[in-house]
Protein backbone atom coordinates (compact mmCIF):
# COMPACT_ATOMS: atom_id res chain seq x y z
CA UNK A 1 0.00 0.00 0.00
CA UNK A 2 1.42 3.35 -1.01
CA UNK A 3 1.76 5.55 2.07
CA UNK A 4 0.59 9.13 2.08
CA UNK A 5 1.60 12.03 4.27
CA UNK A 6 0.26 12.16 7.81
CA UNK A 7 -3.49 12.68 7.76
CA UNK A 8 -5.06 15.37 9.93
CA UNK A 9 -8.17 13.25 10.49
CA UNK A 10 -6.26 10.43 12.21
CA UNK A 11 -5.54 11.09 15.89
CA UNK A 12 -2.09 10.99 17.37
CA UNK A 13 -1.68 8.04 19.74
CA UNK A 14 -2.72 8.85 23.27
CA UNK A 15 -4.42 12.17 22.52
CA UNK A 16 -7.89 12.81 23.81
CA UNK A 17 -10.78 14.87 22.56
CA UNK A 18 -14.09 16.05 23.88
CA UNK A 19 -17.37 14.39 22.94
CA UNK A 20 -18.35 17.34 20.75
CA UNK A 21 -14.98 17.29 18.99
CA UNK A 22 -15.36 13.56 18.36
CA UNK A 23 -18.83 14.06 16.89
CA UNK A 24 -17.58 16.89 14.75
CA UNK A 25 -14.79 14.69 13.34
CA UNK A 26 -17.30 11.95 12.68
CA UNK A 27 -19.69 14.31 10.92
CA UNK A 28 -16.87 15.66 8.75
CA UNK A 29 -16.00 12.14 7.66
CA UNK A 30 -19.63 11.32 6.95
CA UNK A 31 -19.94 14.47 4.84
CA UNK A 32 -17.17 13.14 2.58
CA UNK A 33 -18.91 9.79 2.15
CA UNK A 34 -20.93 10.55 -1.05
CA UNK A 35 -17.81 11.67 -2.93
CA UNK A 36 -15.93 8.55 -1.85
CA UNK A 37 -18.80 6.27 -2.92
CA UNK A 38 -18.87 7.89 -6.36
CA UNK A 39 -15.12 7.36 -6.72
CA UNK A 40 -15.40 3.70 -5.73
CA UNK A 41 -18.27 3.09 -8.14
CA UNK A 42 -16.33 4.67 -11.02
CA UNK A 43 -13.46 2.19 -10.69
CA UNK A 44 -15.29 -0.91 -9.39
CA UNK A 45 -15.92 -2.53 -12.79
CA UNK A 46 -12.28 -2.11 -13.84
CA UNK A 47 -10.90 -3.71 -10.67
CA UNK A 48 -13.44 -6.53 -10.85
CA UNK A 49 -12.65 -7.26 -14.49
CA UNK A 50 -8.87 -7.27 -14.02
CA UNK A 51 -8.79 -8.67 -10.49
CA UNK A 52 -6.62 -5.73 -9.40
CA UNK A 53 -6.45 -4.34 -5.90
CA UNK A 54 -8.30 -1.01 -5.41
CA UNK A 55 -5.41 0.97 -3.92
CA UNK A 56 -6.88 4.31 -4.98
CA UNK A 57 -10.25 3.45 -3.45
CA UNK A 58 -8.74 2.38 -0.14
CA UNK A 59 -6.66 5.57 -0.08
CA UNK A 60 -9.81 7.63 -0.66
CA UNK A 61 -11.62 5.88 2.20
CA UNK A 62 -8.67 6.57 4.48
CA UNK A 63 -8.17 10.19 3.43
CA UNK A 64 -11.84 10.88 4.14
CA UNK A 65 -11.34 9.64 7.70
CA UNK A 66 -13.66 6.68 7.12
CA UNK A 67 -11.08 3.94 7.77
CA UNK A 68 -10.38 5.17 11.31
CA UNK A 69 -13.90 6.05 12.46
CA UNK A 70 -13.98 3.42 15.19
CA UNK A 71 -10.73 4.36 16.90
CA UNK A 72 -11.74 4.82 20.53
CA UNK A 73 -12.11 8.19 22.20
CA UNK A 74 -9.40 7.38 24.73
CA UNK A 75 -7.02 7.09 21.78
CA UNK A 76 -8.20 10.42 20.39
CA UNK A 77 -10.45 8.89 17.74
CA UNK A 78 -14.05 9.64 16.79
CA UNK A 79 -15.20 6.51 18.61
CA UNK A 80 -17.95 5.70 16.11
CA UNK A 81 -20.52 3.25 17.40
CA UNK A 82 -22.09 0.36 15.55
CA UNK A 83 -24.92 2.48 14.13
CA UNK A 84 -22.55 4.92 12.41
CA UNK A 85 -20.29 2.08 11.28
CA UNK A 86 -23.20 0.23 9.68
CA UNK A 87 -24.30 3.44 7.99
CA UNK A 88 -20.86 3.98 6.45
CA UNK A 89 -20.39 0.38 5.32
CA UNK A 90 -23.80 0.24 3.67
CA UNK A 91 -22.91 3.31 1.62
CA UNK A 92 -19.45 1.99 0.75
CA UNK A 93 -21.08 -1.26 -0.35
CA UNK A 94 -23.07 0.71 -2.90
CA UNK A 95 -19.81 1.91 -4.42
CA UNK A 96 -17.59 -1.19 -4.30
CA UNK A 97 -18.31 -4.23 -2.14
CA UNK A 98 -14.63 -5.24 -2.12
CA UNK A 99 -13.46 -1.94 -0.66
CA UNK A 100 -16.32 -1.98 1.83
CA UNK A 101 -15.31 -5.47 2.99
CA UNK A 102 -11.70 -4.40 3.52
CA UNK A 103 -12.83 -1.31 5.43
CA UNK A 104 -15.15 -3.43 7.56
CA UNK A 105 -12.38 -5.73 8.79
CA UNK A 106 -10.17 -2.81 9.81
CA UNK A 107 -13.01 -0.87 11.45
CA UNK A 108 -13.97 -3.96 13.44
CA UNK A 109 -10.45 -4.30 14.88
CA UNK A 110 -10.40 -0.68 16.03
CA UNK A 111 -13.90 -1.02 17.50
CA UNK A 112 -12.99 -4.13 19.46
CA UNK A 113 -9.86 -2.44 20.78
CA UNK A 114 -12.02 0.43 22.00
CA UNK A 115 -14.32 -2.03 23.74
CA UNK A 116 -12.12 -4.79 25.15
CA UNK A 117 -8.48 -3.84 24.27
CA UNK A 118 -7.27 -7.24 23.01
CA UNK A 119 -4.20 -5.70 21.36
CA UNK A 120 -1.24 -5.04 23.67
CA UNK A 121 -0.91 -1.30 24.20
CA UNK A 122 2.49 -0.95 22.51
CA UNK A 123 1.39 -2.77 19.36
CA UNK A 124 -1.81 -0.79 19.12
CA UNK A 125 0.10 2.47 19.44
CA UNK A 126 2.20 1.30 16.52
CA UNK A 127 -0.95 0.60 14.49
CA UNK A 128 -2.26 4.08 15.29
CA UNK A 129 1.01 5.64 14.17
CA UNK A 130 0.87 3.71 10.90
CA UNK A 131 -2.73 4.81 10.43
CA UNK A 132 -1.57 8.42 10.49
CA UNK A 133 0.83 7.77 7.62
CA UNK A 134 -1.66 6.04 5.35
CA UNK A 135 -4.16 3.19 5.13
CA UNK A 136 -3.20 0.55 7.69
CA UNK A 137 -5.46 -2.35 6.80
CA UNK A 138 -5.90 -5.15 9.33
CA UNK A 139 -7.08 -8.62 8.38
CA UNK A 140 -8.12 -11.63 10.42
CA UNK A 141 -7.25 -15.20 9.51
CA UNK A 142 -9.60 -17.60 11.27
CA UNK A 143 -10.48 -21.21 10.55
CA UNK A 144 -14.00 -21.88 9.24
CA UNK A 145 -16.54 -22.56 11.98
CA UNK A 146 -16.18 -26.05 13.40
CA UNK A 147 -12.70 -26.61 12.00
CA UNK A 148 -9.33 -26.43 13.77
CA UNK A 149 -6.97 -23.60 12.77
CA UNK A 150 -4.75 -24.30 9.79
CA UNK A 151 -1.85 -22.54 11.53
CA UNK A 152 0.19 -23.86 14.44
CA UNK A 153 2.26 -21.87 16.94
CA UNK A 154 5.44 -23.40 18.38
CA UNK A 155 7.35 -21.75 21.22
CA UNK A 156 10.98 -21.47 20.25
CA UNK A 157 13.54 -19.62 22.33
CA UNK A 158 11.86 -16.37 23.32
CA UNK A 159 9.09 -16.17 20.73
CA UNK A 160 6.35 -18.06 18.95
CA UNK A 161 6.88 -19.43 15.45
CA UNK A 162 3.81 -19.71 13.23
CA UNK A 163 3.53 -22.21 10.40
CA UNK A 164 0.68 -23.15 8.11
CA UNK A 165 -1.56 -21.83 5.36
CA UNK A 166 -4.59 -19.59 5.64
CA UNK A 167 -6.76 -19.41 2.54
CA UNK A 168 -8.78 -16.61 0.94
CA UNK A 169 -7.55 -13.68 3.04
CA UNK A 170 -9.21 -10.46 1.79
CA UNK A 171 -6.69 -7.74 0.99
CA UNK A 172 -3.73 -10.05 1.61
CA UNK A 173 -1.36 -8.14 -0.66
CA UNK A 174 -1.97 -4.79 1.03
CA UNK A 175 -2.49 -5.56 4.72
CA UNK A 176 -0.38 -3.90 7.39
CA UNK A 177 -1.25 -6.41 10.13
CA UNK A 178 -2.83 -9.84 10.36
CA UNK A 179 -4.55 -11.31 13.39
CA UNK A 180 -3.86 -15.01 12.84
CA UNK A 181 -5.80 -17.70 14.68
CA UNK A 182 -3.42 -20.51 15.58
CA UNK A 183 -3.25 -23.53 17.85
CA UNK A 184 -0.19 -24.00 20.02
CA UNK A 185 1.87 -27.19 20.00
CA UNK A 186 1.96 -27.30 23.81
CA UNK A 187 1.15 -30.53 25.64
CA UNK A 188 -2.18 -28.93 26.43
CA UNK A 189 -2.80 -26.84 23.29
CA UNK A 190 -4.33 -23.39 23.40
CA UNK A 191 -6.00 -21.53 20.55
CA UNK A 192 -5.71 -17.78 20.22
CA UNK A 193 -4.82 -14.87 17.98
CA UNK A 194 -1.28 -13.85 17.07
CA UNK A 195 -0.70 -10.32 15.78
CA UNK A 196 1.68 -10.49 12.83
CA UNK A 197 3.18 -7.68 10.78
CA UNK A 198 2.43 -8.34 7.12
CA UNK A 199 6.07 -7.76 6.20
CA UNK A 200 7.37 -10.31 8.73
CA UNK A 201 10.05 -12.80 7.69
CA UNK A 202 8.49 -16.19 7.06
CA UNK A 203 5.21 -14.74 5.75
CA UNK A 204 4.45 -14.96 2.04
CA UNK A 205 1.42 -14.27 -0.11
CA UNK A 206 0.38 -16.90 -2.64
CA UNK A 207 -1.47 -14.98 -5.38
CA UNK A 208 -3.97 -17.77 -5.93
CA UNK A 209 -7.18 -15.73 -5.82
CA UNK A 210 -9.50 -16.13 -8.79
CA UNK A 211 -12.87 -15.98 -7.13
CA UNK A 212 -16.30 -15.44 -8.61
CA UNK A 213 -17.01 -12.24 -6.67
CA UNK A 214 -15.22 -9.66 -4.55
CA UNK A 215 -12.39 -9.98 -7.04
CA UNK A 216 -10.87 -6.60 -6.16
CA UNK A 217 -10.48 -7.72 -2.54
CA UNK A 218 -7.64 -9.98 -3.70
CA UNK A 219 -8.40 -12.85 -1.31
CA UNK A 220 -5.06 -14.59 -1.71
CA UNK A 221 -3.62 -17.36 0.48
CA UNK A 222 -1.18 -16.53 3.26
CA UNK A 223 1.73 -18.90 3.83
CA UNK A 224 3.53 -18.92 7.18
CA UNK A 225 6.81 -20.74 7.70
CA UNK A 226 8.30 -20.19 11.14
CA UNK A 227 7.09 -16.59 11.16
CA UNK A 228 8.36 -15.17 14.44
CA UNK A 229 5.90 -13.50 16.82
CA UNK A 230 6.88 -12.10 20.20
CA UNK A 231 5.15 -13.19 23.38
CA UNK A 232 3.64 -9.71 23.67
CA UNK A 233 1.85 -10.20 20.33
CA UNK A 234 -0.06 -13.32 21.35
CA UNK A 235 -3.63 -13.09 22.58
CA UNK A 236 -4.03 -16.50 24.25
CA UNK A 237 -6.14 -17.98 27.05
CA UNK A 238 -4.21 -17.83 30.33
CA UNK A 239 -2.40 -21.01 31.29
CA UNK A 240 -1.87 -24.19 29.23
CA UNK A 241 -5.07 -26.11 28.69
CA UNK A 242 -7.27 -23.10 29.39
CA UNK A 243 -10.53 -23.30 27.54
CA UNK A 244 -11.88 -20.62 25.25
CA UNK A 245 -13.17 -17.48 26.88
CA UNK A 246 -16.86 -16.60 27.03
CA UNK A 247 -18.54 -15.78 23.75
CA UNK A 248 -18.49 -12.03 23.14
CA UNK A 249 -21.98 -11.45 21.74
CA UNK A 250 -21.35 -7.77 21.14
CA UNK A 251 -18.24 -8.41 19.04
CA UNK A 252 -20.17 -11.04 17.09
CA UNK A 253 -22.98 -8.55 16.54
CA UNK A 254 -20.56 -5.90 15.29
CA UNK A 255 -19.12 -8.31 12.74
CA UNK A 256 -22.43 -9.74 11.59
CA UNK A 257 -24.23 -6.42 11.25
CA UNK A 258 -21.23 -4.73 9.62
CA UNK A 259 -20.99 -7.38 6.92
CA UNK A 260 -24.77 -7.47 6.51
CA UNK A 261 -24.62 -3.72 5.89
CA UNK A 262 -22.12 -4.24 3.06
CA UNK A 263 -24.46 -6.85 1.58
CA UNK A 264 -27.45 -4.55 1.77
CA UNK A 265 -25.50 -1.70 0.21
CA UNK A 266 -24.55 -3.94 -2.69
CA UNK A 267 -28.17 -5.03 -3.13
CA UNK A 268 -29.33 -1.40 -3.03
CA UNK A 269 -26.88 -0.54 -5.82
CA UNK A 270 -28.28 -3.45 -7.86
CA UNK A 271 -31.85 -2.28 -7.33
CA UNK A 272 -31.01 1.31 -8.21
CA UNK A 273 -29.41 0.25 -11.48
CA UNK A 274 -32.35 -2.00 -12.33
CA UNK A 275 -34.84 0.78 -11.67
CA UNK A 276 -32.88 3.09 -13.93
CA UNK A 277 -32.79 0.44 -16.65
CA UNK A 278 -36.55 -0.14 -16.41
CA UNK A 279 -37.57 3.50 -16.03
CA UNK A 280 -40.72 4.26 -17.99
CA UNK A 281 -42.01 0.67 -17.85
CA UNK A 282 -45.34 0.72 -15.99
CA UNK A 283 -45.42 -3.11 -15.96
CA UNK A 284 -42.41 -3.18 -13.65
CA UNK A 285 -43.64 -0.69 -11.05
CA UNK A 286 -45.17 -3.21 -8.67
CA UNK A 287 -42.35 -5.82 -8.75
CA UNK A 288 -39.77 -3.08 -8.24
CA UNK A 289 -41.88 -1.67 -5.42
CA UNK A 290 -41.97 -5.08 -3.74
CA UNK A 291 -38.20 -5.36 -3.94
CA UNK A 292 -37.77 -1.87 -2.53
CA UNK A 293 -40.16 -2.59 0.34
CA UNK A 294 -38.37 -5.82 1.30
CA UNK A 295 -34.94 -4.24 1.06
CA UNK A 296 -36.02 -1.20 3.07
CA UNK A 297 -37.35 -3.50 5.76
CA UNK A 298 -34.04 -5.37 5.96
CA UNK A 299 -32.12 -2.09 6.11
CA UNK A 300 -34.31 -0.88 8.95
CA UNK A 301 -33.73 -4.12 10.86
CA UNK A 302 -29.95 -3.89 10.57
CA UNK A 303 -29.69 -0.16 11.26
CA UNK A 304 -32.22 -0.34 14.07
CA UNK A 305 -30.52 -3.25 15.84
CA UNK A 306 -27.14 -1.53 15.43
CA UNK A 307 -28.47 1.56 17.19
CA UNK A 308 -30.04 -0.55 19.95
CA UNK A 309 -26.80 -2.48 20.49
CA UNK A 310 -24.94 0.80 21.01
CA UNK A 311 -27.18 1.57 24.00
CA UNK A 312 -28.12 -1.93 25.19
CA UNK A 313 -25.54 -4.71 24.72
CA UNK A 314 -28.22 -7.32 25.38
CA UNK A 315 -29.72 -6.46 22.00
CA UNK A 316 -26.69 -8.11 20.38
CA UNK A 317 -28.32 -11.50 20.94
CA UNK A 318 -30.67 -10.71 18.04
CA UNK A 319 -27.87 -10.14 15.54
CA UNK A 320 -27.69 -13.72 14.15
CA UNK A 321 -31.37 -13.69 13.20
CA UNK A 322 -31.24 -10.16 11.79
CA UNK A 323 -28.15 -10.75 9.67
CA UNK A 324 -29.66 -13.96 8.32
CA UNK A 325 -32.84 -12.15 7.24
CA UNK A 326 -30.78 -9.31 5.76
CA UNK A 327 -28.56 -11.71 3.80
CA UNK A 328 -31.54 -13.57 2.43
CA UNK A 329 -33.24 -10.33 1.42
CA UNK A 330 -30.11 -8.96 -0.24
CA UNK A 331 -29.59 -12.11 -2.26
CA UNK A 332 -33.24 -12.33 -3.25
CA UNK A 333 -33.31 -8.66 -4.27
CA UNK A 334 -30.38 -8.99 -6.67
CA UNK A 335 -31.61 -12.24 -8.20
CA UNK A 336 -35.13 -10.93 -8.74
CA UNK A 337 -33.75 -7.68 -10.16
CA UNK A 338 -31.82 -9.81 -12.62
CA UNK A 339 -35.02 -11.58 -13.62
CA UNK A 340 -36.74 -8.24 -14.23
CA UNK A 341 -33.95 -6.81 -16.38
CA UNK A 342 -33.42 -9.97 -18.41
CA UNK A 343 -30.33 -10.49 -20.53
CA UNK A 344 -29.20 -6.88 -19.99
CA UNK A 345 -28.55 -7.72 -16.37
CA UNK A 346 -26.06 -10.41 -17.36
CA UNK A 347 -24.14 -8.13 -19.70
CA UNK A 348 -20.64 -7.79 -18.25
CA UNK A 349 -20.58 -4.19 -19.39
CA UNK A 350 -23.28 -3.52 -16.80
CA UNK A 351 -22.87 -3.67 -12.99
CA UNK A 352 -25.77 -5.96 -12.10
CA UNK A 353 -23.98 -9.25 -12.75
CA UNK A 354 -21.06 -7.99 -10.61
CA UNK A 355 -23.46 -7.15 -7.79
CA UNK A 356 -24.87 -10.67 -8.06
CA UNK A 357 -21.40 -12.25 -7.79
CA UNK A 358 -20.42 -9.96 -4.92
CA UNK A 359 -23.55 -10.78 -2.91
CA UNK A 360 -22.92 -14.50 -3.36
CA UNK A 361 -19.35 -14.08 -2.13
CA UNK A 362 -20.29 -11.79 0.75
CA UNK A 363 -22.72 -14.34 2.14
CA UNK A 364 -19.81 -16.74 2.69
CA UNK A 365 -18.35 -14.16 5.10
CA UNK A 366 -21.33 -14.60 7.42
CA UNK A 367 -22.27 -17.59 9.59
CA UNK A 368 -23.84 -20.46 7.65
CA UNK A 369 -27.65 -20.44 7.68
CA UNK A 370 -27.85 -23.96 9.11
CA UNK A 371 -25.63 -22.95 12.03
CA UNK A 372 -27.73 -19.88 12.81
CA UNK A 373 -31.06 -21.67 12.50
CA UNK A 374 -29.89 -24.61 14.61
CA UNK A 375 -28.74 -22.24 17.38
CA UNK A 376 -32.03 -20.33 17.30
CA UNK A 377 -33.99 -23.59 17.46
CA UNK A 378 -31.92 -24.91 20.35
CA UNK A 379 -32.53 -21.71 22.26
CA UNK A 380 -36.30 -21.99 21.75
CA UNK A 381 -36.33 -25.63 22.82
CA UNK A 382 -34.09 -25.00 25.81
CA UNK A 383 -31.55 -27.59 24.67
Amino acid sequence: MTRTAAQPNVPAPGTAGTESTDRAALDRALARLPRVVDLLAARAAEHDRDGTFPYQGVEAVHEAGLLTLTIGQRHGGPGAGLADTVRVLARLGRGDASVALLAAHTLLHHAEQARTAPWPAALYRRLLTESRRGPALVGTLRAPAGRPPGVTARWHGSAWQLSGRATHCPGAEALAWLAVEARTTETQPRTGLFLVRADSAGLEIDPAADQLGLRAAAGHDVLLEDARVGADAAVLPRGPGAGPGPVDRVSDAWRQLALAAVLLGTARAALDWSAGRLRGSTAHRRPLGELDAALTGAEELVHGLAARTDTDPAAADRAPAVQLLAARTAGDTVQRALTLTGSAGLDRRQPLERHLRDTLSLRTQLPAEDTVLDALGRALLGD
